[in-house]
């Protein structure tokens, strides 16, 4: 069947809902009788804890429950955060749901509280005391790992990872080189600054069982929640809800033990909503990254070695990290053919801010990075940025840093040079402002890594009357991810839109659909869908074809109906073909399971061969003003070029990388987290600043559809690859426009100003 639903931009099923405020969200949700939550958490960024004392909280009048960590089942959880692969130990961390015995960094939960109402609680928690000891703070990620730091964890040297690249002889590349260039980067925190901050609500059933309703982009951490429990994982049941913006922190644990316990412990209904400075200062971050780069290249303009040592801030806990040092260290060489790579990544323990999964997963970092030093041998060797990249892109038969031999199309010429044409004729600037132009490539992996076995499932079932029901656990966080099930299901079956019902974020009554995080769930619930709809569709056009006394290779299903291609009028209604089978004892449902593709497991540090399913390329190009006097940059346009392998929905896609986009700008230019000895200094979106919509112009989006993509129909993965590229585009216009080059995000007026004010004169 041609294509009728998939590639057509119809609106998602949850626009009505969401455009007339009808949607409910996690905080939407009461229960009578129900009692408000609070976490005490510490005040201090490292120290021993002698002792918590909770009896004059516990006495006052309306509160049902104090925890502290002695009062919770298994407090020290050895977790994989929803992974289920190791290597060599790197990427099992420790959950500790309530501060023990010390204090790692500010704002450490040590209590829980659940009151009759919110100012009950945080009176409750105002009346809780501590006594430490106070232990020196361990806050540079650099100096953590010299030797005689004092240990945060558990990890010698405060090192949570360390991953290897290494391809040919360096030593040798840059003794081949006609020129050299160095650089140390450094890109910030960043927060997720999503508009629903962490809620939940939780309540106990008749027979134990917890049920959590909560804001989540993984449903399977019902297991870890029921191991904090010591439950069986059968007594726990989460509930997902919309979700209003997570990018990567809501794949962690959230709100959801304390609302398990809280319930457990009170035997009510307990909610919890963090507020905006709670979310702000207290959640997971973007790791910041410190790089050091050294690249080679001939002066006909062929890169030939690369050097690079990463070192991430993991925070007081390991969490995602090591996952997220893994990508980046992927990342650390780009798309480009370079016969000599050696690249060290470390993640490293201090009594700071978690960081975790954030949308880019560790991509956007060494992207930074990688591209800035592209730009500098250019200029050195005088040659056009652009031309240069095309010199040295990687080609399909060619190999990665890690030696992938990558089979399929890699089409960053074309990309960077439709994004490049994008941006028109240049014109002038206004007001004495100077006016500059920059482009740069990336590329973002989808799927998770390929030594997990990565599943998921779903399942369809047909209605008498030719409707459709989806059930499958995917967490919708507003890509789309729900929604494009649905048209698969339409597009294979015949049934309209309006007449398919979805259920999702069940952990007990929806087929496990896995995280919906690293920009896997379009590859892997859409492929599940996929060959649920195939296995339907083959029973109704065998049924059908013995209706019309025709080969089912003749038949199409259109809309409502099945037809014999070559003749459209002959044909038998989906109703009638599945009330025959039905009438006839036939299974009107299917639940199948798409396995991703799976590789060895990694036998060490050092990172082999193909180690994501798939990448998506893309490339950015953007011009921009600069006030010389004041450092204040104007974006004027933004041109992004993306293969999308084949855009299902392209009114989803062109969102998505718009969206990433313009979280990009933010990385870049504006969002920069004060951070004083471990403690945040910026806790509401006054001091935090984010951009709005006066501060980026409209996108132009550039598809490209080579049907190249391991998702169905050939689409590949574009919710986290619009992240990557941006940051050093506009970088790259900076400098064109004014002559200076910043190292370290987000260029700020400040930083700008500072740096033309160094340039020594007669220097562009």
């Amino acid at each position: 069947m041609k294509d009728r639903v998939i590639g057509q931009s119809v609106p998602k099923y949850d626009a009505g809902p969401k455009a007339s405020g009808l949607l409910q969200y996690a905080d939407d949700f009461t229960l009578p009788g129900m009692l408000y939550g609070k976490v005490f958490r510490a005040k201090v960024q490292a120290a021993i804890l002698l002792g918590v004392r909770t009896e004059r909280a516990e006495q006052l009048p309306g509160v049902h429950a104090v925890i502290t960590a002695k009062d919770v089942p298994n407090n020290n959880l050895r977790a994989r955060f929803g992974q289920s692969t190791d290597v060599g130990g790197q990427f099992e961390g420790l959950y500790r749901v309530l501060a023990e015995k010390e204090v790692r960094y500010y704002g450490e939960p040590i209590a829980l509280v659940a009151a009759e109402s919110p100012d009950l609680a945080e009176q409750a928690c105002q009346l809780i005391e501590v006594d430490l000891q106070p232990l020196p703070g361990v806050f540079d990620s650099v100096g953590a790992m010299e030797p005689g730091s004092r240990q945060v964890g558990e990890k010698p040297n405060n090192i949570a990872s360390h991953f290897k690249i290494r391809q040919g002889d360096v030593d040798q590349g840059f003794a081949q080189a006609d020129v050299i260039v160095e650089g140390t980067y450094r890109v910030p925190y960043q927060d997720h600054a999503y508009l629903e901050p962490e809620s939940g609500l939780a309540w106990s059933d008749d027979d134990g069982t917890i049920n959590i309703r909560v804001s989540s982009q993984v449903i399977e951490h019902f297991r870890e929640v029921a191991e904090i429990l010591n439950l069986p994982h059968s007594k726990v049941r989460y509930l997902g809800t919309w979700i209003g913006g997570g990018f990567g922190r809501k794949e962690d644990i959230t709100v959801e033990s304390y609302l398990a316990l809280l319930a457990w412990k009170t035997r009510k209904p307990v909610k919890l909503t963090y507020t905006r400075a709670e979310s702000l200062l207290y959640h997971c971050k973007r790791h910041p990254f410190q790089m050091e780069y050294k690249t080679g290249a001939t002066k006909d303009g062929k890169l030939v070695a690369l050097q690079a040592r990463l070192i991430s801030d993991c925070g007081a806990y390991s969490a995602l990290s090591p996952w997220v040092l893994l990508y980046a260290t992927v990342n650390a060489a780009g798309p480009y053919q370079i016969p000599n790579v050696k690249v060290d990544s470390y993640a490293v323990m201090t009594n700071t801010a978690i960081t975790s999964a954030f949308r880019g997963f560790g991509a956007p970092q060494a992207n930074f990075a990688y591209e800035s030093q592209i730009q500098k041998l250019a200029h050195i060797l005088g040659l056009d940025p652009l031309e240069f990249r095309e010199r040295n892109y990687l080609q399909t038969g060619e190999a990665f840093a890690t030696g992938w031999i990558y089979e399929r199309p890699i089409p960053l010429t074309e990309l960077a040079q439709k994004a490049w044409s994008g941006l028109g004729p240049l014109g002038s600037a206004e007001g004495g402002r100077k006016l500059g132009r920059g482009v740069a490539i990336g590329m973002g992996s989808y799927g998770r890594l390929t030594f997990l076995h990565d599943t998921s499932r779903s399942y369809i079932k047909l209605e008498l009357d030719g409707s459709a029901i989806i059930r499958c656990g995917v967490p919708d966080v507003g890509g789309g991810q729900g929604h494009i099930l649905c048209q698969i299901v339409a597009q294979e079956l015949g049934v309209p839109l309006e007449r398919i019902k979805l259920h999702i974020t069940d952990s007990q009554l929806t087929p496990l659909a896995g995280t919906t995080t690293a920009t896997r769930q379009l590859m892997m619930s859409g492929n599940a869908t996929l060959k649920a709809a195939n296995e339907l569709k083959k029973r109704l056009l065998i049924k059908a074809g013995q209706l019309l006394n025709v080969p089912i290779e003749n038949l199409i299903i259109t809309l409502n109906r099945i037809e014999v291609e070559s003749s459209r009028k002959e044909g038998v209604s989906l109703v009638e073909v599945i009330n025959r089978l039905s009438g006839e004892g036939e299974e009107l449902f299917v639940e199948a399971q798409f396995n991703a593709p799976f590789t060895d497991i990694p036998a060490s540090e050092v990172l082999q061969g193909q180690t994501h399913p798939d990448f998506t390329f893309g490339a950015y190009a953007a011009e921009v003003e600069v006030d010389e006097q004041t450092g204040q940059v104007q974006i004027n346009k933004i041109v992004a070029a993306f293969d999308v392998g084949k855009a299902l929905n392209p009114a989803i896609v062109e969102g998505q990388i718009e969206g990433g986009c313009i979280q990009g700008v933010g990385y870049a230019l504006f969002e920069d987290m004060a951070i004083h000895n471990g403690v945040i200094q910026t806790p509401s979106f006054a001091e935090y600043l984010i951009p709005t919509a006066v501060d980026v112009p409209d996108i132009t989006v550039i598809l490209l559809e080579s049907g190249s993509g391991v998702g169905p129909y050939g689409a590949k993965g574009i919710g986290e690859p619009p992240m990557v590229g941006i940051a050093p585009a506009l970088v790259n216009a900076i400098e064109d426009a004014v002559g200076v080059r910043i190292a370290d995000l987000p260029v700020t007026p400040e930083k700008i100003r500072m740096a033309i004010a160094q340039k020594p004169e007669g220097k562009r």
